[in-house]
């Protein structure tokens, strides 16, 4: 299999990814939204993975909780500008890469794990 086939980031995505990683997270500390509800909300970013050619982001997003979060990712989708304009500022990359906030569910799902090796561990004692 190729290099360009393969569906493993390239270390040039993974290092953009965490570039803007810590550009959206100083940029959601900093706090200068158009939307009421993110002023204070509790915000964390897990990953931000990115297209092969730099042109489109996916945020992963919890808020502290999950609290909200029905309200958070539209805010977050409609400010999105806000973060673009820091991204331009601070990443030095040709394309300012269009950003969209999804939920980060990988909380959700090592819960469920979590919970299912309790159940196993629990009845190999009985």
């Amino acid at each position: 299999m190729s290099k360009q086939q393969s569906k493993e980031p390239s270390q040039r995505q993974l290092r953009v990814g965490e570039q803007l990683r810590h550009i959206l997270a100083e940029t959601m500390q900093r706090g200068h939204f158009n939307e009421e509800i993110l002023i204070d909300a509790h915000l964390s970013i897990s990953e931000v993975k990115i297209s092969p050619d730099l042109k489109h982001a996916t945020a992963y997003v919890m808020s502290l909780g999950g609290a909200n979060m029905d309200e958070i990712l539209p805010a977050l989708n409609k400010d999105k500008n806000v973060f673009k304009k820091e991204i331009a500022r601070n990443a030095g990359l040709r394309f300012t890469p269009t950003i969209r906030f999804v939920a980060d569910n990988s909380f959700d799902e090592a819960e469920k794990i979590e919970n299912i090796l309790r159940e196993i561990h629990s009845g190999q004692k009985d």
